[in-house]
């Protein structure tokens, strides 16, 4: 039961505190196979997919089509899982995409992941922030900014 846990938290990205049991044999609607009894998620939540404001890098393929190719402006957040000042700002960043409804996207590319791709864009310290619209670098950053920064740098790549 843990690990189907820690599936709902991973694939729907919401906690799993709160969840009703759905009596056996109810199928789940995301197409999900899961063993019975299956846990739904609380009422309060939309059941229809919404599109998240960022997204983690899978490889140099993904990154390709996703970032280089996006037809919207994309913040890549170069960062690190053992980066104190990366889990900081990678919220902040979050709000500051969120507020744009939709106008920008974000990328998180994990340096230890993927080092290619921080070598490649010449990251040399984390976190490192580059603005990228229509594959091309227009600005970037490095350490923690506050949110008004933040989002006079989200407005600057949008305009």
């Amino acid at each position: 039961m843990m690990a189907f846990r820690l599936l709902v938290r991973r694939v729907c990205g919401v906690s799993v505190r709160g969840l009703q049991r759905v009596p056996a044999g109810v199928s789940c609607s995301s197409g999900l196979n899961a063993p019975q009894p299956f846990l739904s998620l609380p009422r309060l939540l939309p059941l229809s997919s919404s599109r998240s404001v960022s997204f983690n890098v899978q490889d140099h393929d993904d990154f390709t089509e996703r970032v280089i190719n996006s037809q919207l402006p994309v913040l890549i957040d170069f960062h690190a899982q053992w980066c104190g000042p990366c889990k900081i700002l990678g919220p902040r960043l979050e709000k500051a995409i969120a507020k744009q409804k939709g106008r920008v996207t974000m990328a998180k590319v994990d340096i230890d992941e993927h080092t290619d791709l921080a070598i490649e864009y010449g990251v040399s310290a984390v976190p490192t922030v580059i603005a990228m619209r229509g594959g091309d670098v227009i600005d970037q950053f490095v350490g923690i900014k506050d949110e008004d920064q933040l989002d006079s740098f989200v407005e600057k790549l949008i305009g």
